[in-house]
């Protein structure tokens, strides 16, 4: 509620006038801002029909403040002719001036003053003419009085591009007595108290009208990450499919079960350390199932199982390094173990959604870590047909339907395939996840039988998150850069199917 005082002053103002009057004029002859008449009609207004206002619009051209300072001391061109004495000035002490270079050149253009260079000491400055008429001020002037209408529009125009003159828009109501019009104001009760019921006070108190309409306040609650949105779409169509998932809280793996178990050698690039993180404490992992470590080393060292492996030094101590897992298919490589431990093995489906780490250069779709969804199938006799059929049935419940398999190279697959599907948006193929059947070098040490075939595939969680929410930088979607804003106004996400 704008300030008492003011507003009984501005109704006792209005009570005088006939008709009706200007907010600009009442402010002005109550020598008061605009905004607190402004203030005091928007209170009215919602005290009932007190006062009509209509919002009027009107433009008038004002001086800016470069114009206002030309009105009073002249022209930059006119202080420059000005400046320049009979004799001449150089040319390097009239640029040194506040108006130098702006008024040089239009002097220069009036053809009020002349540059002789052929002076010892540099170009002098002479002038050309006895006398000037200073046009621009004169305008300026007629603006500043309020008789711009006196200027054409090309004139306007031309102080308006030197920025002197300015076309400023001027909003302000029109107000009138309405049919309550009273110049006391009472204020209205927006709550019924119990005070006001024991007391009666009520019955003589005037309560502000309630809008039933209006929406109330939101209730405070949680949102969910659009990560996690889409994380609980992809964990449900693998529910759908019959898959198990699998543990995945341990961020911290040996290089054994994440690289050496997988088949990677101990020299592959991805073990060095601008592509992974090592830990520092503790550094080495000391507990492995010795006798499946001992045919892990054997078939990288020496070969077997019908290959003839990697024939290098296998060392113990790189096993051992601590790391911060690089994909989710080291908690696969342990689940497969586990199976393999079982007396009789049964045909079984995982899939795991979680982080994995990786020492990538920052950039607007890599972060240092970020989701990887993992899909496994291990049964008697899987062929590539079957993971082609999977990955379709796999793809097709998230709205994909048109994709291609190009082969690919894994050091822990073989076959294997990237998987491309066609963008309608982009009007070409993308490749949307990786995949491959697991090499015999890798499963049969686990001790799995040997007509056994596990087939898997992988994709990010980021990338498709970013697709349905339109992010186009992966640090708008996770990060300390990331605006709460988009989280709590992002809605459900179904994904198309």
């Amino acid at each position: 509620m704008a300030d008492t005082g003011v507003v009984e002053t501005f109704l006792q103002r209005i009570e005088k006038v006939d008709g009706g009057a200007d907010s600009q004029e009442v402010a002005a002859s109550l020598g008061v801002d605009h905004q607190v008449i402004v203030g005091a009609v928007k209170s009215l207004q919602t005290l009932g029909d007190v006062i009509s206002a209509e919002l009027r619009s009107s433009k008038h051209w004002e001086l800016t403040e470069e114009g206002t300072e030309i009105a009073e001391q002249g022209s930059h061109e006119a202080r420059v002719f000005n400046s320049i004495p009979l004799e001449g000035l150089p040319q390097a002490e009239l640029m040194k001036l506040s108006f130098g270079k702006i008024g040089f050149s239009k002097a220069m253009s009036n053809k009020w003053i002349r540059v002789d260079k052929s002076h010892d000491g540099g170009p002098r400055i002479f002038r050309t003419v006895e006398s000037i008429h200073d046009q621009v001020r004169e305008k300026l002037l007629l603006a500043k009085r309020g008789d711009a209408a006196r200027l054409d529009e090309k004139e306007k125009n031309e102080l308006k591009k030197r920025k002197l003159l300015a076309e400023v828009t001027v909003k302000s109501y029109w107000i009138t007595k309405g049919n309550s019009f009273s110049t006391t104001v009472t204020k209205q009760e927006t709550e019924l108290t119990p005070e006001m019921i024991a007391s009666g006070s009520w019955k003589e108190k005037k309560f502000k009208p309630y809008n039933f309409e209006a929406m109330g306040v939101a209730p405070d609650c949680g949102h969910l990450h659009p990560l996690m949105k889409v994380r609980t779409q992809f964990r449900q169509i693998f529910l759908e499919m019959g898959f198990s998932e699998m543990p995945t809280n341990n961020f911290i793996e040996s290089s054994f079960w994440n690289f050496d178990s997988l088949f990677q050698p101990q020299q592959h690039p991805a073990r060095d350390q601008h592509d992974t993180f090592f830990l520092s404490d503790p550094s080495l992992a000391h507990h492995f199932p010795m006798d499946y470590l001992e045919r892990v080393k054997k078939v990288h060292s020496e070969g077997g199982y019908g290959s003839q492996g990697y024939k290098y030094d296998w060392k113990m101590e790189e096993a051992q390094k601590n790391i911060l897992r690089t994909h989710t298919t080291a908690v696969s490589a342990r689940m497969l173990y586990k199976l393999a431990q079982q007396e009789k093995f049964t045909p079984v489906k995982y899939f795991s959604i979680d982080r994995v780490f990786r020492n990538e250069t920052l950039d607007a779709t890599h972060l240092a870590e970020f989701h990887q969804i993992e899909g496994v199938v291990a049964d008697y006799g899987l062929t590539l047909g079957d993971l082609m059929g999977v990955l379709h049935q796999f793809f097709t419940k998230l709205g994909i339907t048109k994709l291609r398999f190009k082969p690919a190279y894994n050091p822990y697959t073989e076959p294997s395939m990237e998987v491309f599907s066609y963008h309608e948006g982009l009007k070409k193929w993308v490749e949307v996840g990786n995949s491959g059947v697991f090499r015999p070098e890798m499963l049969l040490p686990m001790g799995l039988p040997e007509d056994v075939s596990v087939i898997a595939w992988g994709l990010s969680l980021e990338r498709p998150t970013m697709i349905k929410y339109g992010i186009n930088n992966i640090r708008e979607l996770v990060g300390h850069k990331v605006n709460l804003q988009m989280v709590y106004d992002s809605p459900i996400c179904r994904l198309d199917s």
